[in-house]
């Protein structure tokens, strides 16, 4: 069993970034507790700034978490406001209590939750994601996004957001971009620092964006999930209990082998399909007007056919759509005009009525 002096050991290596001591020492760590393999403390804030608070407090759950012997971490914050207890930042939550919290009692104002997912990394699942909840938004409604991908958080990069989010109450206020509310661990992190967690670790951090980020009133709360079926696939589809979640694909071989293994592990999951996305569908030269299909032909398409799915769009690869994403000014803001745009404010229109699709085929409320 890990030990109160080791749990100590590693917080002192968090230095307030004002007062240029460790946390340890300044005392901000109270209430220290360890039952076999759980570990909880809590973080008595006191001057910080909001920016400091939820850096030291992402530190302290993820040094904790890693050390040996540590299941199960849960940190408190305290100091003047009300203490928010957070989620625990290492291991499943369902083993020790009565199983995760559902979204719907996380984040009770937001009427749909959707998630894009890919089978592999490299088929633009961002972009889509990104592109999406802009165009979301341009068709009227109040839209979030989190970004659920720790291993490679492109959308703040994508999105053009900077600096870190703020605080109150002990709650996250998340950034505000492009008419957009959005979350991601590149906002806490440095942009060099590899993360290298496990499944119950991003478990815990999803709970973290929903519980302590205060989102408000949303329409859709887009989550840029992860590519692949590993534990941070299985983790975030149980704390999430999605509305749907669109498949982003190329229309080459090797992609359709791999979306087919998520789409059978969200099935598995008993998570709605909303439909596939062929992206980099085709590529038209600006010169000649001749069309190329670069990485295949139909295969979204008969994916699509395959599972009884809408194919929901046919994105077409455009270097403009690149630029945007890397200086921060997604395409259907950058060239509203363009076909691209058109191409994602259509996919938003489909997305939209496969939700009222999918709504009115469930099971009304029994009356007792």
């Amino acid at each position: 069993m890990v030990s109160e002096a080791a749990v100590l050991q590693a917080l002192r290596a968090i230095r307030d970034p004002e007062a240029q001591q460790d946390i340890v020492a300044l005392g901000l760590v109270r209430d220290v507790r360890i039952t076999e393999a759980d570990v909880s403390f809590t973080l008595a804030f006191t001057a910080q700034s909001p920016q400091a608070k939820a850096t030291i407090h992402s530190m302290a759950s993820r040094l904790v978490g890693q050390l040996p012997g540590v299941s199960r971490v849960q940190v408190k914050m305290s100091g003047g406001a009300r203490e928010q207890p957070a989620a625990p930042a290492h291991g499943a939550g369902a083993a020790h209590g009565a199983g995760p919290v559902r979204s719907a009692e996380l984040i009770p104002e937001v009427r749909h939750t959707v998630a894009v997912s890919s089978g592999k990394g490299g088929v633009g699942k961002s972009t889509v994601a990104v592109n999406l909840a802009v165009t979301l938004s341009q068709t009227g409604g109040t839209v979030g996004i989190i970004d659920s991908d720790v291993y490679g958080p492109d959308v703040p990069l994508m999105l053009g957001a900077r600096g870190r989010p703020g605080m109150f109450e002990n709650r996250i206020i998340p950034v505000e971009v492009h008419g957009l509310k959005m979350m991601s661990i590149g906002l806490l992190v440095n942009e060099r620092e590899p993360l290298v967690w496990r499944g119950p670790m991003i478990h815990s951090f999803i709970q973290q964006m929903l519980r302590d980020v205060m989102w408000g009133a949303l329409d859709y709360l887009v989550f840029d999930m992860p590519p692949g079926t590993g534990d941070a696939q299985l983790s975030l589809s149980q704390v999430i209990p999605l509305d749907g979640v669109v498949m982003v694909t190329t229309p080459q071989e090797v992609a359709l082998l791999d979306v087919r293994k998520a789409i059978g592990m969200f099935q598995k999951l008993n998570v709605p399909l909303l439909g596939v996305v062929e992206n980099m569908s085709h590529f038209v030269a600006p010169d000649t007007g001749r069309r190329y299909d670069i990485f295949g032909e139909g295969g979204g398409r008969r994916l699509a056919e395959e599972y009884g799915i809408p194919l929901l769009a046919q994105i077409p690869l455009d270097p403009e759509t690149r630029v945007g994403g890397d200086e921060g000014s997604p395409i259907a803001l950058r060239r509203p005009d363009s076909p691209q745009a058109k191409v994602f404010r259509d996919l938003a229109l489909a997305v939209r009525s496969r939700l009222d699709e999918l709504a009115a085929l469930k099971p009304l409320p029994k009356l007792t």
